[in-house]
């Protein structure tokens, strides 16, 4: 074991989660690289550092640190050297060595006790010494603070928040009633508060302890995509998570209510208790999808004359229902239009389109992913947009103007005439309060989707539940085209949907089953499909053919893939740079998706000589991009998405990315591939349901090929089970649809 002491001179790469460091520490020795985890660090500071020395292939000897204890400033050196790490701001290497050298060991005396004195050093005025003197003071007690959460395993991100918040009234909130943190404090849930007073000594059925239990039960609920859950349930639920029988269940659910953090609310016999944000974003919604339902006073026959116009010049033919949709969405200030894959819902947006720019009016077109706009760019020839970037996402939240993170709101509508959402099975509750919140009563909404795809990542059922609340006119397309009807993509994707057994003869030309048992095999005649066979069957690049698979876990799941396809699809090469961070290698020509909505991260569009010709902000859950660059010097990993938007990722925000080469089913929603395998084996019976299976097919554009297990595959299509979502958004929307 070796101890070595020193001042941390450079954090290279951190960690807020785990804590793990890796940091340059200078000393009279040099300069020695050392890891390990810390929950707090900062440049600057004095360390007593134990550990062992290891030799790493690629960034040779560093010092594994076991054990740290952080060192008060004690001679003439090292308070110098403490106020001149940027610790203080406003001081710099110059001035603290002006300091140092005028009140030598004194110097934290002064500026503690005598402050004013530093105004006699040159380059200090009476207020800069002032300032100097609070920050000293401000990190002291911010340094106590920070020791004392420590304990507590609160990482140096986290402890800053809990400061800023309290102040010195940390330790009268963590001693009262720690569990408060998971109300006030972005980053602090449940688990940890619960860990914090177990530590404290707080008794296990306190009632902090289980009203804050109870509410954590039902946000972990919201994650699953509920938007209430009965009270049964939830009692048992956070029994489960708390350990102790819940007694007088009513009083807590009622102190909650009462703190407006729930809402109780008692439909069909039976108790249903909701977070209180979401119970109001489902009666909101209700009563904006009621105030869009406006009918058109356009009289029938002219309705008729001027689209049968808008058909002859345009030479689009329309089959009944195709007819009456766009008939009901001239009518009608809300629409909903669904139908499968091949049933001609394009071409009825497209006619849409056509007679309302006919009619000189002024048409948004949105889709929730990025892929699922460009789709619909391509399809109809104007331009599409992400929800996200047509409410126009607000990248300063503190700005007065902003509601609910979008900059188009109530008070600030979109200038439209008609707005038509496509892929709305993938719109959640609080996207669709958004949405409606910037839509005026008087603009047409038409609300475009497919019914029987997975419900939304996010809360809620909204196009199930619009549909199912029977208040407004929905117009179903059942017909597959002729065009459609000889993909037999399109034709099995309907026979799933309908529980009809699939031929798997692999006399198709656009739907194969290659029947292997074994994981190991599945993979290998995935990766020659994709090196192979795929690219010239379709006329695409290897990273245009997708593999998607149920799970992110197990044999076949996304995460044991990616690590195997990057491995073949993209191996180790001299000329590459790669990077491994906190466990995961990123390599140049790697295939990425972004996995959570990040409105401020900035993208450019440049010219191959490196002018930007656009710039913007957003990149959002499920967008896939390539590695493009990996820079040590810089620290950054560049990757390049859709419409060659480049963004600088640095080395601490890459938890914000994975390998793509493997999506989950999930993550496919709303895009479209040339080629798509499905590799298949048993997995959990919940997951492995007919409209996961019925999502992942439509999903292949030209050609889809599952290598797996037959009976897995009739399994699943005879598995509708789908995972019960408790929302009330239906019953909500039929309340103020009722006469009064």
């Amino acid at each position: 074991m070796e101890t070595v002491t020193g001042y941390v001179e450079h954090i290279v790469f951190r960690n807020e989660e785990n804590g793990y460091t890796v940091f340059h520490l200078g000393n009279d020795d040099g300069e020695v690289t050392c890891v390990g985890n810390f929950n707090f660090i900062n440049e600057g500071e004095l360390l007593e550092l134990s550990g062992e020395y290891v030799n790493h292939n690629v960034y040779g000897t560093q010092l594994k640190v076991i054990s740290h204890t952080v060192k008060e400033p004690e001679d003439i050196i090292s308070i110098e050297k403490y106020l001149g790490s940027g610790a203080i701001k406003g001081v710099g290497a110059a001035l603290a060595g002006r300091i140092v050298k005028k009140f030598k060991k004194d110097t934290f005396r002064i500026i503690e006790e005598e402050p004013e004195r530093l105004a006699e050093i040159k380059g200090i005025s009476e207020r800069k010494a002032r300032e100097i003197a609070v920050q000293v003071e401000e990190k002291k007690d911010m340094r106590k603070a920070m020791i004392y959460l420590q304990k507590y395993g609160i990482s140096t991100k986290l402890a800053a928040k809990i400061y800023q918040y309290y102040g010195m009234r940390v330790y009268k909130v963590l001693e009262e009633n720690p569990y408060q943190l998971a109300d006030n404090i972005e980053g602090v849930g449940f688990k940890t508060a619960d860990e914090i007073a177990a530590r404290i000594g707080i008794h296990t059925d306190s009632d902090y302890r289980i009203k804050s239990g109870l509410f954590y039960t039902l946000q972990q609920a919201v994650g699953e995509g509920h938007v209430f859950l009965p009270q049964e349930i939830l009692m048992r639920r956070a029994g489960a998570l708390l350990g102790v029988e819940i007694h007088d269940i009513e009083k807590h659910i009622m102190d909650l209510c009462i703190e407006k953090k729930t809402v109780m609310k008692e439909e069909d016999g039976e108790i249903r208790i909701y977070p209180a944000h979401y119970y109001y974003l489902e009666l909101n919604t209700a009563k904006m999808l009621h105030d869009l339902d406006i009918n058109c006073d356009m009289p029938e026959d002219m309705m008729e004359r001027r689209l049968s116009k808008v058909e002859e010049t345009e030479q689009i033919e329309l089959d009944p229902m195709q007819h009456r949709a766009v008939i009901e969405s001239i009518k009608h200030g809300l629409l909903i239009l669904t139908g499968g894959p091949g049933t001609g819902k394009t071409t009825t947006i497209n006619t849409m389109i056509r007679f309302f720019d006919s009619e000189g009016m002024s048409i948004l077109l949105a889709a929730p992913t990025g892929r699922a706009a460009k789709r619909m760019t391509e399809a109809t020839g104007y331009e599409a947009q992400t929800i996200h970037r047509l409410l126009e996402v607000n990248v300063n939240p503190e700005e007065e103007e902003s509601v609910g993170g979008f900059l188009r709101n109530r008070q600030n509508p979109l200038e439209a005439d008609v707005i038509i959402i496509d892929e709305m099975s993938m719109v959640d509750l609080p996207l669709m309060h958004a949405l409606l919140s910037a839509v005026v009563p008087g603009t047409r909404l038409i609300l475009v989707g497919d019914v029987d795809q997975l419900p939304s990542v996010g809360p809620g059922s909204v196009l199930k539940d619009v549909i199912a609340s029977e208040q407004f006119p929905v117009v179903t397309l059942t017909r597959i085209f002729r065009q459609a009807g000889e993909s037999d993509i399109v034709v099995n994707a309907h026979k799933i949907n309908a529980g009809e057994p699939v031929v798997l003869d692999n006399k198709s030309r656009d739907f194969f089953f290659l029947k292997r048992q074994d994981a190991d095999t599945i993979i290998g005649i995935t990766i020659m499909l994709i090196q192979k066979k795929l690219p010239k069957y379709v006329h695409a690049g290897q990273n245009d053919i997708q593999v998607m698979t149920p799970t992110r876990k197990g044999l076949l799941g996304v995460e044991r893939l990616n690590t195997i396809l990057q491995r073949y699809l993209n191996p180790e090469d001299p000329k590459k740079n790669e990077k491994e961070i906190n466990g995961r290698l990123f390599r140049e020509g790697d295939k990425v998706m972004q996995i959570k909505n990040n409105y401020q991260l900035e993208w450019e569009i440049t010219t191959k000589f490196g002018l930007t010709v656009d710039s913007g902000t957003g990149i959002f859950n499920g967008d896939m991009g390539i590695i493009t660059e990996i820079n040590e010097y810089t620290e950054t990993i560049e990757v390049e998405f859709d419409e060659a938007r480049k963004v600088k990722y640095g080395y601490d925000m890459t938890e914000e990315l994975e390998l793509a080469y493997a999506i989950t089913v999930h993550k496919s929603q709303g895009s479209e591939y040339p080629a798509v395998i499905i590799p298949l084996l048993p997995g959990p019976r919940l997951l492995y349901t007919r409209n996961l299976l019925y999502t992942a097919v439509t999903r292949a554009k030209k050609c889809l090929t599952i290598v797996g297990s037959d009976a897995v595959f009739q399994e699943m299509i005879q598995n509708k089970n789908e995972q019960e979502r408790y929302t009330s958004l239906a019953e909500r929307i039929r309340e103020y649809q009722a006469p009064f």
